[in-house]
């Protein structure tokens, strides 16, 4: 007798065999029990979840006849009378299953509808079942509509489909849909036991596990997976063999890398990559199984509760909780996300295994200094509050030449003299700092010890800003806020803050004098700067000609506009750019042919050099020239001096555009 896969031997015959669809079960034995019945039902789900097994359980409650001929549409055919036994068979003549995967046209759908007209022959029902139904063309479709709306009393409609999103709304909106879920590995686990208990086959508990797991929800893929296990291991089934067969990461790999990260060893992390290389253990499978595994460590981390009642047959469980006491939760949401995007960076190093190196590594370029359990490098300032009773804003630039001043807003006093000169405090720069650009670490010019000489003590009262030459007078507008409100001052006290020196601040600007703004614009970038050449000249008119004309495209048009005009002698017109990817045969040929279109070199050679004059560059240096003067337009306009000088404004940068 020839031999039965697993997987058609032990297909549910009835809705009490089936598992893991438990809602489906139960909506269908109610309304057969209920005779609530409708006229199309719509099966979505994955591959091997049981679409076509319900199907068919559903022709059978519908047309079964009862052990003694005399049943009736029950939840729970008999399975031995003949429409269930030809229904098992595929020989029910009013049971029909279509494939739309071959048969997606309209003709095969018309002569299936052809049949509608004819009442059963055997059977109480006439059951249409069409797989995967998102194959049909939109006429095959359109072609069923009407049948399915309103078919006859005696017809049902029984529609499968993995793909759900590729069926019109039209024929979705007529059918009772149903979606089947993949199933859990322990779901799967727990029916494989089963059917290797009935079939007399031993088997490792792991081995199970890695089936189950390796299923991806599919009960069909694990029963199909556990014969090709029996048939590798001569009969039986062990974690060593099954491992083997699936080609799976064994997760005491998984766990040590993990307790690698955790402990910080950079060493251990290389040499367990290496050992993945030699043994030809996939990267992709390795990061797969550590997101399974980070991903049950997070879960035990937020639920404790859960990692003190693990199942104690199951070691990897144990090893899982004792790893996510090990492991600080933010770490481990970190490896977690960094193990799912380097799966797709496997595929753009040259070496995977590589690549996973670099991707376990880069979690450790993320610990914190102190190491495990020692004190965490503060990486980030942390920004004064600002008082509720005036609004300070202060910046401060480590670039040399460059002011930035706190403007302090505060309701403006009246008074009838003229305010007198105040002292604005400035932080004392160490020698050195301003040309050294030792100011790129704010951090570390904080006297962390002793505070400023603010209002109230010994030294008068004073506005804050930043650093500062000690000769810059800066208009600033103020008023006597700090005596009327002791408690702003009170509140600058609270923070540490800088040495300061006295630099001389003006209350107010003299009549008709112009505030002179920051400069707001960066400075020209290296890529706009280039050294005037004759041969540049000629150069960038023909490249600026060629690109009006859109006589040269997308590569060719990049190398014209990075490359230098070297030498001409003739029609050989000699090239130079900095890029190798730039100097393409293929680009340099339709660059040739555009010169001597355009009636100019019938030759060109280009080399790999210094460019110091290219059109790009000519053209980067006046786009930033025209940024520039737009910008001082902007800034020398009399309204916009007006706004900064009477009301604070300010010009957000890069807000300016030339026209």
């Amino acid at each position: 007798m020839s031999y039965l896969v697993l997987a058609r031997k032990y297909r549910p015959r009835n809705f009490t065999e089936m598992v893991g669809q438990e809602h489906v079960v139960q909506a269908l034995s109610n309304a057969l029990t209920q005779q609530r019945l409708h006229h199309a039902y719509l099966f979505t789900g994955t591959r091997g979840v049981g679409k076509t097994t319900v199907s068919r359980i559903l022709a059978k409650s519908l047309n079964c006849q009862g052990a003694d001929g005399n049943g009736g549409i029950t939840a729970t055919p008999c399975g031995v009378c003949q429409a269930c036994t030809d229904i098992d068979s595929g020989r029910f003549v009013d049971y029909t299953e279509l494939d739309a995967a071959s048969n997606r046209g309209v003709d095969e759908v018309q002569s299936l509808l052809e049949q509608a007209v004819y009442k059963p022959v055997q059977g109480r029902f006439k059951v249409f079942m069409i797989d995967e139904v998102h194959m049909l063309t939109n006429t095959a479709f359109n072609a069923m509509l009407k049948t399915l709306e309103e078919p006859p009393e005696y017809l049902k409609f029984v529609l499968a489909t993995t793909d759900p999103q590729k069926v019109p709304v039209t024929v979705l909106s007529r059918c009772l849909q149903f979606n089947l879920r993949p199933m859990a590995p322990e779901t799967v686990l727990e029916h494989l036991t089963r059917v290797l208990a009935n079939e007399n086959v031993p088997a490792e508990p792991q081995a199970l596990r890695l089936l189950s797991r390796a299923a991806r929800g599919s009960m069909r893929d694990a029963l199909s997976l556990t014969d090709q296990a029996i048939a590798f291991g001569s009969g039986q089934l062990q974690e060593a063999g099954v491992r083997q067969m699936l080609g799976a990461v064994d997760r005491s790999y998984v766990f040590r890398l993990i307790e690698a990260l955790a402990l910080g060893d950079g060493k251990t992390v290389v040499e367990t990559s290496d050992t993945l290389r030699m043994n030809g253990l996939s990267a992709a499978s390795t990061l797969e199984e550590m997101s399974a595994v980070l991903q049950r460590m997070a879960v035990f981390q937020a639920v404790p509760q859960m990692a003190g009642a693990v199942d104690a047959d199951d070691p990897e469980a144990a090893e899982t909780a004792r790893l996510s006491a090990l492991m600080p939760a933010d770490e481990t949401q970190l490896l977690y996300s960094l193990c799912l995007h380097g799966r797709g960076e496997l595929g753009l190093a040259p070496d995977e295994y590589a690549a996973l190196t670099m991707v376990l590594l880069r979690l450790l370029a993320f610990k914190p200094q102190g190491g495990v359990g020692g004190p965490a490098e503060k990486k980030t300032l942390t920004r004064a509050e600002t008082p509720t009773s005036g609004t300070i804003s202060a910046g401060a630039s480590a670039v040399p030449g460059r002011v930035a001043a706190a403007v302090v807003s505060a309701p403006q006093v009246p008074s009838a003299a003229p305010a007198p000169a105040v002292t604005a405090p400035v932080p004392a720069v160490a020698a050195g700092t301003a040309s050294s650009g030792a100011g790129d670490h704010p951090s570390e010019s904080f006297n962390e010890t002793e505070p400023p000489p603010w209002p109230g003590s010994d030294e008068p009262g004073t506005v804050t800003t930043a650093a500062a030459p000690a000769a810059t007078a800066l208009p600033v507008r103020t008023t006597e806020r700090f005596e009327q409100n002791p408690g702003v001052a009170q509140s600058f006290k609270a923070h540490n803050a800088p040495e300061y020196v006295a630099i001389p601040v003006r209350e107010s600007p003299e009549p008709g004098e112009r505030l002179q703004p920051l400069p707001l614009s960066a400075p020209t970038p290296v890529s706009a700067r280039y050294t005037p050449t004759e041969e540049g000249d000629v150069w960038h008119a023909t490249v600026q000609q060629l690109v009006a004309a859109e006589a040269i495209t997308a590569l060719v048009r990049e190398l014209a506009l990075q490359s230098q005009l070297v030498a001409r002698d003739g029609g050989h017109w000699l090239l130079r750019v900095e890029r190798e990817s730039l100097n393409q045969p293929t680009a340099r040929e339709r660059l040739r042919a555009a010169l001597e279109a355009a009636g100019h070199a019938t030759q060109i050679s280009v080399e790999v050099g210094v460019v110091i004059d290219s059109p790009a560059r000519r053209n980067a240096a006046a786009a930033a020239e025209r940024q520039r003067r737009a910008e001082e337009i902007v800034h020398n306009d009399p309204f916009v001096q007006s706004l900064m000088r009477d009301y604070g404004a300010r010009i957000v940068p890069g807000s300016i555009k030339p026209a």
